[in-house]
């Protein structure tokens, strides 16, 4: 079932048009609208939410919004280039989500995330993850996911929350409710069907087909069950031209895992090809597979770095085979790089010079593959001297940036997500405690180093300009180490409360 994310940008123009200008743009608070450069009656194509909450519309004459508003800054209308604009984040949804994306001119994009939610957390964090990156790329934008790419496009435009998520299976209720306007109809259709008093999708679908066909055509019964998810609509999805890509069209469908796991080795050996010719590695390989239905199931894989193997790509593509649906027999398969990077030739190893450093990144790879890119991770330094926030999570085969973990004093293997208060009996200012107890078993202290004095991060905190904690490592009677700490120095209340935490266990 594909699980379709409609992604709708109400002020793409204008935020474009801000984009482009930098900081020469009009300032965020202020109106600005955009009329087309040619015609002799000029009036608002776009504006933005400054502009509309003044009482501006589209279609209002310059000359009256300039009345009405005082400073309202006039922009030419670029239809042209805000489509190359949508394309161009079309392929930046398509490097990062999911192999089926396509530009939903004038204002938006789809994509088809069926198969690749699990590669970013779940649905939810893929809807999270899209706001949020466009958010920071200053673009005002909605989403909606659903099982279909008409009703995933209504309730992105006509839901009243900026994220849906409707359940597989649950958004005939949502959609029917919706104003029929969602269903992507002329406008002369939706005027006709208004004069009839029509108003919400639910009015039209409860209508008997035969009558709507007989005035308005097959077009209305169409929208209205690609928006209820009875009849597919495939996505297209954008490619660049210089994307390695190789297809096979097969005489007679096929279905067998075998036969498409050989079909996929031999588009593999053609995929590789083309990357040697181009020096290229293939970061991000797409298998979209076209039914003879004309529906289409995808599979994504991705790698660590750029890689130009033909058995491990053969390999990665094959573990997925279990989730392609051959439905009635498979008639296309396409293979492409959408993310390749410069790879040379490297040097074979032989028995006169030294091994080289051990590659691990097949590992990762079939890793991520298998557990999510998230699930693999590694840690790297952070200067700072709060334990919580000396390490952060990076990519397993991030580059090293050079930075050391601190070495004067030895940190526990397993650190506490957060540090756990315990009972102690220590004397003040500097003694490790007698006996501690953590989740309920009393423990009695036979060895102890410390303490370590931490102090907060005065220069970008204020809350810890005079915040101290004392760290020490302790050992208990059955050989267990520990380290614990007091919030505070002993002395001064103002530096911490003087309770103790647990907030790591050596190995």
């Amino acid at each position: 079932m594909p699980r379709v994310v409609s992604v709708y940008f109400p002020t793409f123009p204008t935020d474009r048009y801000r984009r482009v200008l930098g900081s020469e743009a009009p300032p965020a608070d202020q109106p600005l609208v955009m009329v087309p450069r040619r015609g002799n009656r000029r009036e608002i194509i776009a504006l933005d939410a400054v502009a509309t909450s003044l009482g501006l519309r589209k279609g209002t004459a310059i000359s009256k919004a300039q009345s009405m508003i005082k400073g309202l800054h006039v922009a030419d209308f670029d239809p042209i280039g805000d489509e190359k604009a949508l394309d161009r984040l079309a392929l930046w949804a398509l490097q990062r989500f999911s192999p089926l994306v396509a530009a939903d001119a004038p204002d938006g994009i789809v994509i088809d995330i069926a198969g690749a939610e699990h590669l970013h957390g779940g649905e939810e964090a893929v809807l999270r993850k899209i706001l949020e990156q466009l958010e920071a790329a200053s673009l005002s934008g909605k989403a909606a996911l659903a099982d279909s790419w008409g009703a995933a496009h209504a309730l992105a435009r006509f839901h009243r929350h900026p994220a849906v998520l409707v359940e597989p299976g649950e958004g005939r209720d949502i959609v029917t409710a919706l104003p029929m306007n969602a269903l992507r109809l002329p406008a002369k259709t939706i005027e006709g069907l208004r004069s009839l008093g029509f108003e919400t999708i639910g009015d039209l679908a409860a209508t008997p087909r035969a009558n709507l066909t007989m005035r308005f055509g097959p077009e209305v019964g169409r929208h209205i069950d690609q928006a209820l998810g009875i009849v597919g609509e495939p996505i297209e999805p954008i490619r660049l031209p210089e994307t390695c890509e190789v297809e096979r069209v097969f005489g007679e469908p096929i279905g067998a895992a075998e036969t498409i796991a050989k079909y996929i080795a031999q588009l593999v050996e053609r995929l590789v090809g083309d990357l040697e010719l181009k020096g290229l590695g293939a970061k991000r390989v797409d298998l979209i597979v076209v039914r003879v239905d004309n529906t289409i199931a995808t599979v994504r894989i991705g790698m660590a770095l750029p890689v130009r193997d033909t058995k491990r790509l053969t390999r990665m593509l094959s573990d997925k085979i279990e989730k392609i649906d051959p439905g009635f027999g498979i008639e296309r398969m396409r293979l492409c790089a959408v993310l390749a990077e410069p790879l040379d030739h490297e040097q074979m190893l032989s028995s006169l010079i030294d091994d080289g450093d051990p590659d691990v990144s097949a590992l990762v790879d079939l890793l991520s593959n298998r557990m999510g890119q998230k699930a693999i991770y590694r840690m790297a330094p952070v200067a700072s001297d709060v334990p919580e926030r000396s390490f952060r999570k990076v990519a397993p085969m991030a580059d090293d940036d050079g930075a050391d973990w601190p070495s004067r004093w030895p940190r526990p293997t397993r650190l506490l997500v957060h540090p756990e208060m315990i009972e102690t009996m220590a004397l003040l200012p500097d003694h490790p405690p007698v006996w501690f107890t953590w989740r309920g078993i009393r423990r009695k202290v036979k060895a102890a180093d410390g303490p370590e004095r931490i102090f907060g991060e005065w220069w970008k905190r204020d809350e810890e300009v005079a915040a101290v904690r004392d760290y020490f490592r302790v050992e208990d009677e059955a050989g267990e180490r520990y380290w614990i700490y007091r919030a505070g120095d002993g002395v001064d209340p103002g530096t911490g409360s003087h309770r103790w935490y647990l907030h790591g266990v050596f190995g």
